[in-house]
């Protein structure tokens, strides 16, 4: 069936009030036939003078708007209120007659199409030949004469017109319509190697050694006295358990710098691999997890829970836990506030599994996801915190279920690092990683009474039963863990780690208490499973959706700005410019690159955005997968789209000083903002994260550097600072060791 949209929409009569002074009627028609006849162009003829006054001679031409797409705009002259007209189809050859379409004239009202939106029906022979059918779109706005000025300045601006028309979203090998002299680069690849930001991605770090540092210490290490009670539990007796947690004695408090600290927001839909565990709805359970489509779900409000308030009234400790993000995320998390009790709006994810099963990788990940979202963020390794309080020189011996001063030991710096973390969470933090084998269900129910009344916990195991894997994490672990930086002997030291292992398999007790997601043999990102329990909720439903999307399969991400425009060169913002003679050289050169640095990889896909100076960039590069992702456009400068910011600040200079104090949040009249940005990336995050092969990504410095901080783990504040200079490409090296980071620039 054709569709029909309208924006502006006048309740009382449902449809649009045609007023001069308000505006003019924007018309936008559409037609769409894969099998499209190359010999007929269609036509669009009617009641005005402007399509032809149902004069077929004077019919108006569609436009190709990609391989299967023809489409047309008109405005309707403010004197008519009603258009009639139908679609025709018009031979190549000028001999040849018309065909019009079937059924009665298509009417708009004031806007609004009268009767059912129907598919275009064409009959080009006799009754017996099969008809021709395309699926139509008719779409009306109310637009301002400023709107309108502003696009005719930006067509008149733009010197070269779109080149791109007629390239569908999804290609390979096309020829590009712009005839591009083969390129060449010189010497081999290392030689355009520039050295990267000293603020770039950390590479081949171990990722514990990232986590949070513990609050609590004197001269650098733990006292050993300085563990044995704590304000979020009780004590009894004088071996640490589920009853007996850290205490804090009198010790310096040190606490963090909070302007170094991430932040980050989110939102999921609930789904496995290969089979799915339903989610269970158990008593006392305040909403149901329902689908809205691929990353919508949302909770839905019970009869036992709380009426909605009259008013939204934040306490300070609400304010300052509002994450700084924008759209979906901000709105899921007020939504939070003014729902169910207190300790939800605290997310506390603990770990659990064996060693060498991933955890502190998937922790990592999933660190980095959440604080690019915007929402507040910190993940705690327990591992760290023994190795600062006992050191880094406990054979497996001290990992033995039946050693108690062992097992102490560990339940006391988990106790430590739990009180760490729900502090933090008292001063503003929202989400916290709780990072350890938490392998037992009495660690696990010491962590869940420490956290009883402050933040809702959700147990995420990984398990993984693929020995190949297993044994290359062991040797990983060998090779970067602290445990074993002194031990030179790297066989000796694996013998320890497997005794270590073995000694945790002995007590492992899977979970089945609470809320909980497993993860299942996710690790090579080709099948395996997720099950979940009693999930609900925006954040917690947006954690399991990107969970099933990671993997650890290493892969090249390539980033890079397209080939320098004709509005580079101007000084202007937005547009649709083409590309300037340095840009098409650039285009040369990047498909020469692609040729020599994916030579092998075969599966490798090239993403655009869909605005013409990405895909004339793309447009060299053969052999490869074109997509197009509307996703990936630049941001919507809206009213200074076409301006330099010289005349920003002249013409607009409330504007410009409020876009200089916080670029972050600054949202163009009309347009977007770095947080808007960020929201509509997010798609473009998951879907770069469920990738097994390479990608190339050409895009805008906005969106790149809103895609880079992500691998980067920037923190939002300094997104709209990142450096992306034209002309250079950014390859980002995903996998196990985590992210690693290698700049090529190929021209000045």
């Amino acid at each position: 069936m054709g569709t029909i949209s309208s924006k502006n929409q006048d309740s009382s009569s449902n449809g649009l009030r045609h007023a001069a002074g308000d505006g003019v009627l924007y018309v936008s028609l559409k037609m769409e036939n894969p099998k499209i006849a190359s010999d007929l162009i269609p036509h669009v003829f009617g009641s005005l003078p402007i399509i032809g006054s149902w004069d077929s001679s004077k019919a108006l031409s569609m436009q190709r708007e990609s391989a299967s797409m023809w489409e047309l705009s008109f405005i309707v002259p403010p004197n008519h209120e009603t258009l009639d007209f139908k679609f025709l189809l018009k031979p190549k050859s000028s001999g040849e007659p018309c065909v019009e379409e079937e059924g009665p004239n298509r009417l708009l009202t004031g806007g609004s199409l009268e009767g059912d939106a129907r598919n275009a029906l064409f009959r080009t022979g006799g009754a017996d030949e099969e008809a021709l059918e395309y699926r139509v779109f008719i779409k009306a706005d109310i637009v301002s004469p400023f709107d309108l000025a502003a696009s005719w300045r930006a067509y008149q601006e733009n010197l070269k017109p779109s080149t791109v028309r007629g390239i569908p979203d999804v290609s390979i090998n096309s020829t590009p319509e712009t005839e591009f002299e083969v390129g060449s680069l010189e010497l081999d690849l290392e030689h355009y190697v520039v050295p990267a930001p000293a603020s770039a991605c950390s590479g081949a770090v171990y990722a514990a050694n990232l986590t949070e540092t513990p609050r609590y210490l004197r001269s650098g290490i733990f006292s050993k006295g300085d563990a044995s009670s704590s304000s979020h539990g009780s004590s009894k007796g004088n071996v640490l358990s589920a009853e007996h947690v850290a205490p804090r004695k009198d010790i310096e408090v040190i606490v963090p710098d909070h302007s170094k600290v991430f932040s980050a927001s989110g939102m999921v839909e609930s789904k496995s691999v290969s089979t799915f565990s339903q989610l269970q709805k158990q008593d006392g359970q305040r909403g149901l997890f329902v689908d809205r489509g691929v990353g919508s779900p949302r909770l839905v409000k019970s009869a036992s829970a709380s009426a909605f308030p009259n008013d939204l009234k934040l306490d300070t400790e609400e304010k300052k836990a509002m994450p700084a993000a924008a759209g979906a995320v901000q709105a899921a998390a007020i939504a939070d506030r003014m729902h169910g009790p207190k300790e939800d709006r605290k997310l506390a994810i603990v770990l659990v599994g064996l060693p060498a099963r991933g955890k502190t990788f998937t922790a990592a990940k999933l660190t980095r996801y959440l604080r690019w979202l915007g929402h507040e963020t910190k993940h705690f390794n327990v591992g760290k915190y023994r190795r600062l309080k006992h050191g880094t020189n406990q054979s497996a011996d001290f990992f033995r279920a039946d050693n108690p001063e062992g097992l102490e030991a560990r339940n006391e710096v988990a106790a430590l690092a739990m009180d760490d973390m729900l502090s933090w969470m008292q001063e503003g933090g929202q989400v916290g990683i709780f990072d350890a084998t938490n392998s037992s269900k009495t660690r696990r129910n010491m962590l869940m009474k420490m956290a009883e009344g402050n933040c809702k916990i959700i147990f995420l195991e990984t398990i993984c039963n693929d020995v190949s894997i297993i044994e290359r994490n062991i040797r990983l672990k060998i090779q970067q863990s602290p445990d074993y930086a002194e031990q030179p002997d790297f066989e000796a030291g694996l013998e320890d780690f497997k005794t270590r292992l073995a000694n945790y398999e002995k007590a492992y007790e899977p979970v089945e208490e609470g809320s909980y997601i497993k993860m299942i043999d996710m690790a090579s990102g080709q099948g395996g499973q997720i099950q979940v329990n009693n999930i609900s909720g925006y954040l917690p439903g947006r954690i399991v959706f990107f969970l099933v999307n990671t993997h650890l399969t290493p892969r090249p991400i390539l980033l890079t700005r397209h080939g320098e425009s004709r509005d580079n060169v101007r000084g202007r913002i937005g547009g649709d410019a083409a590309l300037s003679e340095a840009g098409e050289v650039y285009a040369k050169k990047l498909a020469n690159f692609v040729e020599k640095r994916l030579k092998f990889e075969k599966t490798a896909s090239i993403w655009t955005s869909t605005l013409q100076r990405t895909i004339l960039t793309a447009s060299p590069i053969v052999g490869f997968p074109k997509i197009q992702w509307r996703a990936l456009e630049e941001i919507n400068a809206g009213v200074c789209d076409g301006m330099s910011y010289e005349e920003i600040r002249k013409n607009m200079p409330e504007e410009y000083e409020s876009r200089k104090k916080d670029k972050l949040r600054y949202r163009y009249p009309r347009g977007e903002s770095y947080l808007d940005v960020i929201q509509r990336l997010e798609p473009v995050i998951i879907e770069l994260e469920r990738q097994r092969a390479p990608v190339v990504v050409i895009s805008h410095q906005a969106v790149l550097r809103a895609l880079y901080a992500y691998f980067a783990d920037k923190p939002l504040i300094e997104i709209p600072h990142i450096e992306v200079p034209l002309h250079t490409i950014i390859e980002i090296q995903m996998g196990v060791t985590g992210v690693q980071e290698k700049r090529y620039k190929l021209m000045d």
